[in-house]
Formats: structure tokens, C-alpha cells, sequence
């Protein structure tokens, strides 16, 4: 694991950031994940040191745009390309963050952060360079969509960071997209602050090349009657770890999380998530799926927190599971913590096949059993991706996981 071994004899990075120091300092004393711990206990162990063996220092990503250019209003850039923005136009705002309020926001966070449960920001910040790092302060409610994109190059490791504050009444759509290069590795962590009235429309989409790994930080920080929407989907990723932390500081504010990892050959791809209610009235929706095929392995594990200030709390995470291979293996665990004792909570998990009875019908009506599966998990698809904003002109998603399935 060349990156641990550069932790350990301060190789890693010379000259290092004021950040840097901070979180080398704390990896150095234990500078890998207790697996021990049940976030890391399922990681594949060799698929991790692979994640870790690529060198940080070579050559800078470029991005290979997935889909062809649009004549809609789309404003996207591009983590590490140097891209500059300062709008200021009638109904909204999008500027950058100073380099100082940059900072002092990650030194805030990671002056709490816990060693083991933050490690992928830890780590992340350790070699995301100034370059790499893109602020922005957003305002206004006729914002065009922004699209943001983060790359790794073949045969390296590449850390990007984002973090976006929105302002008061703030509404938009945002996509991330993060594109695996082949035999390469892409640490991205993302911080979104979103003030009162504001409503953020966030879609992450993550796929890789040959032999690519990710790992995927996301931390939301909601304010009251704050509306956050998600929908994610991972797919062709060797190794990938998504991270959702959303905390809703003071309750009364809407939560909406629907995600998909889809994992073929002998890939692993997980999902984490922790919703954290600080006051009342909040409200969680959640579904997250996982296809398995072949002989790979999927992971989901969800915590919601609801203590007793979050009285009067509305939360439902359900973990839909399919399997399309019996070598495959799905490991899936949705849990509550609640004092709280006024309040709306369920959880649920199910794994299953594809349905025989909905293929032999199908089947026969005269579609071959490639095409019964095809419109099966179209369905299956559809509830996820109807929760990304991308538009259908830019690209299909619908078709593209059809394809890869």
C-alpha cells in the first residue's frame, strides 16, 4: 500500500498545506481504518490495498465527457482544471470561496472528525492540493443546473474536494459526476451546507474503467426547513465506497435519499449512510438498492439517529436487494437509534431474484427472455434514476445501465 508506507516515513507530500499537516498528523498514529469496526469490517482487504497502491504524485485527470454537449443553460466545471466562476446576474449568485474561508471551514471539520470514522476525508485532505479543492457560495432560485465533474488518470491516485455553501432561499439542481480511469483510484469528499428555505436537488453519478476504484465522501449539514433531495448511482468500479453523513442541525427539514450500486465480476461496491436528527420534526425518506451479478459483492449498512430533542421525527430507510447470480453475495443492514419517544420510525431489507412468473408471462407474449429481463429491471432502475437531475438529451441513464446489466 504505497500511500500508508508514504504516511508512515512523511513521504507523502512535501511542503505540506496547513491542512495537510492537520491530517497527517492524525493518520500517522493510526493510518489505516480499524476493520474491526462495522464500517469497514466487510471491506474486501485486497481490494482496499489495491485502492491504496497508485502513486498520488503522477499525472494530473483529464475528463472525457460522458454524454454529448447540450444547448441548455448548464453551467459545469470541472474539479482540478483551474475553472473560474463569479456570476452575478439578477436572480442568483455563484462565487468562489476565498482560499481563507476554505480553510478554516475543513480545519472546523476536522477538529471533530473521528479517526476511523472520517478516515476517507482524512485522507482525502491529506492530498487533495489548493488546485484541487473547488468552493462555492451559491444564492438565488433561478440558478441554471451546475454540473460538477471529478476524474482520476490511468495508473495514479487523484483526491478532489468540493464544498458548496447555499444560501437562504436558495433552490437549485446540481449533478456530480466522478469518472474512474482504468487501473487508477479517485478519492472525492464533498461537503454541501444548505441555510433555512433552502432546496438542493443533488444527483451523484460514479463510474469507472477497467480496474478502478472510488472513494466517495459525502457530509450534509441542513438548517431548518432546509429540502435535501439524493439520488446516486455507482456502477464499474472494481472497488468503491459511497459515504452519506446528512444532520439535520435543528430539525423541521425534509430529507429525501434514493440510491443504486450496481456490482458485476468479482467487484465491490458499498454503501454507508448516517441520518442524524437534532431537533423535531424532521422527515427522512430513503430506499437504496443493490444488483449483484456475477461473483461480486455489495454492501449496504444505514443508521439513523434520533435523540431525544428530535421528537415528532417522520424517517423510513428501506434497503431492495436483487441478485442476479448465486455466486453473488448482497450484505445489507438498515438500523435505528432512537430515545426519542414520539416519533415515526421503520426500517426493512429484502433480497431477492428476478420474478419467473413476471418473465414467463412476458415471455409469453412473445419477448425473449434478454428482453423480459431488460423490462424487469427497468422498473427496477426507473425509481432511482428518476431522482437524478440529467436530463434525457444529455444522457440516458436508463440505457446506459441497461447496457451494462
Amino acid at each position: 500500500m504505497q500511500i500508508i508506507e508514504e504516511i508512515k516515513n512523511n513521504e507523502l507530500v512535501s511542503n505540506p498545506s496547513e491542512i495537510q499537516k492537520i491530517c497527517l498528523d492524525k493518520l500517522k498514529l493510526n493510518p489505516l481504518p480499524n476493520v474491526k469496526s462495522e464500517l469497514w469490517r466487510l471491506s474486501n482487504k485486497s481490494k482496499f490495498s489495491s485502492f491504496l497502491d497508485y502513486s498520488h504524485k503522477n499525472k494530473e485527470s483529464k475528463v472525457c465527457i460522458p454524454y454529448k454537449n447540450s444547448s441548455q443553460n448548464i453551467i459545469r466545471l470541472i474539479i482540478g482544471e483551474n475553472s473560474k466562476i463569479n456570476l452575478e446576474e439578477e436572480n442568483y449568485s455563484i462565487k468562489e470561496l476565498k482560499d481563507s474561508e476554505i480553510v478554516d471551514y475543513i480545519k472546523k471539520n476536522i477538529s471533530t472528525f473521528d479517526q476511523n470514522d472520517h478516515w476517507s476525508d482524512l485522507l482525502n485532505h491529506c492530498l487533495s492540493s489548493k488546485k484541487n479543492i473547488l468552493g462555492l457560495n451559491i444564492s438565488g432560485n433561478k440558478i441554471p443546473s451546475i454540473e460538477i465533474l471529478s476524474a482520476s488518470s490511468s495508473d495514479s491516485f487523484n483526491a478532489k474536494t468540493l464544498i458548496l455553501f447555499f444560501k437562504q432561499d436558495c433552490k437549485v439542481d446540481l449533478l456530480q459526476i466522478n469518472l474512474g480511469d482504468e487501473n487508477s483510484s479517485l478519492s472525492q469528499s464533498t461537503y454541501l451546507c444548505l441555510e433555512e428555505n433552502t432546496s438542493v436537488n443533488h444527483g451523484v453519478v460514479s463510474y469507472g474503467e477497467n480496474k478502478s476504484n472510488l472513494l466517495n465522501s459525502l457530509n450534509v449539514i441542513q438548517k431548518a426547513k432546509s429540502s435535501y433531495s439524493l439520488g446516486s448511482l455507482h456502477f464499474k468500479f472494481n472497488y468503491a465506497r459511497f459515504e452519506i453523513r446528512i444532520n439535520q442541525l435543528e430539525g423541521d427539514a425534509k430529507t429525501i435519499i434514493k440510491g443504486i450500486q450496481i456490482t458485476k465480476n468479482k467487484d465491490q461496491i458499498a454503501t454507508y449512510t448516517k441520518m442524524e436528527f437534532n431537533g423535531p420534526n424532521g422527515i427522512l425518506d430513503q430506499v437504496n438498492k443493490s444488483l449483484a451479478d456475477d461473483k461480486s459483492h455489495a454492501v449496504f449498512e444505514g443508521t439513523i439517529i434520533v435523540p431525544k430533542t428530535a421528537q415528532k421525527t417522520d424517517a423510513s430507510q428501506l434497503s431492495r436487494n436483487l441478485l442476479l447470480s448465486k455466486n453473488a453475495k448482497i450484505d445489507t443492514k438498515p438500523q435505528l437509534e432512537i430515545i426519542a419517544d414520539d416519533v415515526k420510525c421503520k426500517h426493512g431489507a429484502t433480497i431477492s431474484q428476478l420474478n419467473e412468473e413476471e418473465l414467463f408471462y412476458m415471455r409469453s407474449r412473445g419477448l425473449t427472455l434478454e428482453e423480459a429481463s431488460k423490462l424487469q429491471l427497468s422498473s427496477y432502475f426507473q425509481e432511482i434514476i428518476s431522482c437524478i437531475p440529467v436530463s434525457k438529451d444529455r444522457w440516458n441513464l436508463l440505457d446506459k445501465l441497461l447496457e451494462e446489466t
